[in-house]
């Protein structure tokens, strides 16, 4: 019994890291609403919106089924710069992105790593005024979205 704890208990350490650092956003009206929503606040915050990528679209162009699901890359060089100043390999995770997708229930939902999250791994303090901003952009940006 104790060599089968161990396995189970080394297994659950090993495995990757779940989706609990993604923040999630219950949206209304379909993800194509959303992501438009979501593209207008951005072109409205100063943003620049460099692709939208529709991932469902991309499976049917595949003969593969998926759910609605889209994906909203921008930025702002007055926010990215500085984290790639502070870390150039910050500039691997920029530009910021935003997913909006349905879920197997039919719900709409938006969905980011945190800042913090996303460059935990650099040399850019979690408290970095950068980081806050971004944050505190990522939350306007996807409340505006996610519609009412």
């Amino acid at each position: 019994m104790k060599p089968i704890i161990l396995a189970l208990t080394a297994s659950f350490w090993t495995l990757p890291a779940l989706a609990a650092d993604v923040t999630r956003i219950a949206a209304t009206g379909t993800v194509a609403e959303v992501m438009d929503r979501l593209e207008a606040a951005v072109a409205g915050a100063g943003a620049t919106v460099f692709a939208r990528v529709d991932h469902g679209a991309g499976a049917a162009s595949a003969g593969m089924e998926l759910g609605a699901s889209q994906l909203l890359i921008f930025g702002n060089p007055a926010l990215g710069t500085p984290a790639m100043q502070a870390d150039p390999l910050a500039g691997l995770y920029l530009p910021l992105k935003v997913l909006a997708y349905e879920d197997g229930d039919g719900a709409v939902w938006l969905a980011y790593e945190p800042p913090a999250e996303t460059f935990e791994d650099l040399a850019i303090p979690r408290d970095a005024e950068v980081l806050a901003k971004m944050d505190g952009a990522l939350g306007k940006l996807t409340a505006a979205a996610a519609g009412g």
